[in-house]
């Protein structure tokens, strides 16, 4: 059975799933296929349809989708990386507190890809999911802003609501809610507890200049030195990605390029199990030769030989914190702004400065 879609025009009008279908020049079970997500269509095919549903403004009727069997309300998770260890807490929290609320949850990886983004929300508002939530840093550019303006505008119009975890804000009015965690402040504390043994000389494996979760881990790096009236070697600021693999080769470019250092700051946990490798490749040892954190807290942390010092994010209560904050805004087209706060676990792999 066909899901039925319908537009509300000047004349109270109704449509149904033909109309889409004959704009964007497909059948109507096709149509169908693409906005219920359980059989496979081409991406040139899927892109047609979502296009003529945005174009024609139309949103899925609940009427047909309850007849359809697609009655349950629906929440939409969407991340870049779903292999990612902090991310699958993350979700594992929307899963849990969706299910809890009788919802549905339903999860896009989009490997950084912003088209397949924009599709899968489009067919999210089309069923009109109750939310749609984005997790992970982004390039906070202009286009940025305005292209995710539109989205939470359109998820509005919808009836549903647009969740940012860990994304930029948009500024004030817009329909969405941030929340986020104390990323910088975090990376602030890490940073000062490592310059608290005595070390001076330390190495950062960041992530994407232009990424902002790997920025204001950054920033909090930069600070915790000056706040120390240290100042930092730019030398000593290396950018990668948040992989393990980033992390091993940047270590070895550092001790390639004989960089010198007695302490390692690592963008994320991930980061920090490729930089433990290089190292011990090179037969230097953690902590003592080099001290070595990590940033996210992933269970594994405790579990690396010496277990690692890291910044502890509660990546479960975020996910469960967007889905009842999603739910429970009552309709309310104001902007809303949460912060949860993080802390340092210190472990066994960092030590004080010895003068090596």
């Amino acid at each position: 059975m066909g899901v039925g879609l319908t537009r509300k025009s000047g004349a109270g009008g109704r449509s149904t799933v033909r109309d889409v279908a004959a704009r964007a020049g497909v059948s109507a079970s096709t149509v169908s296929r693409v906005l219920g997500g359980e059989y496979p269509v081409s991406a040139a095919t899927r892109t047609r349809v979502l296009r003529a549903v945005r174009e024609l403004d139309y949103v899925a009727d609940a009427r047909a989708r309850a007849v359809a069997g697609a009655g349950t309300p629906t929440l939409a998770f969407v991340l870049e990386d779903i292999t990612g260890p902090s991310f699958a807490h993350m979700a594992y929290g929307v899963e849990r507190e969706a299910a809890r609320l009788g919802h549905l949850s339903l999860v896009c990886s989009t490997d950084g890809d912003v088209r397949r983004e924009l599709e899968f929300i489009e067919m999210m508002r089309a069923q009109r999911a109750a939310a749609v939530i984005l997790v992970g840093g982004a390039a906070d550019t202009p286009e940025y802003r305005e292209r995710t303006r539109r989205v939470a505008d359109s998820l509005a119009a919808a009836g549903s609501r647009l969740v940012l975890c860990g994304r930029p804000p948009l500024g004030p009015g817009a329909p969405v809610t941030v929340i986020e965690y104390d990323n910088e402040g975090g990376a602030y504390a890490l940073v000062a507890h490592v310059l608290a043994q005595g070390h001076r000389r330390v190495l950062f494996l960041g992530g994407k200049p232009d990424h902002t979760t790997a920025m204001g881990r950054q920033r909090g790096y930069l600070a915790a030195h000056r706040a120390r009236g240290v100042e930092p070697d730019p030398a000593l600021l290396l950018h990668g990605d948040f992989t393990r693999d980033s992390g091993h080769r940047l270590m070895r470019q550092a001790l390639a390029r004989g960089l010198e250092f007695s302490a390692v700051i690592a963008a994320t946990d991930m980061v920090a199990a490729g930089a433990l490798t290089a190292l011990h490749e090179a037969g230097l040892a953690v902590p003592g030769d080099v001290s070595l954190a990590g940033y996210d807290d992933i269970p594994f942390a405790r579990d690396l030989r010496p277990a690692l010092t890291t910044v502890h994010v509660p990546y479960e209560e975020l996910g469960r914190l967007a889905v009842r904050t999603a739910l429970g805004h009552g309709g309310e087209s104001a902007d809303e702004h949460l912060l949860l706060g993080t802390h340092v676990v210190v472990r066994d792999s960092v030590a004080a400065y010895g003068g090596h």
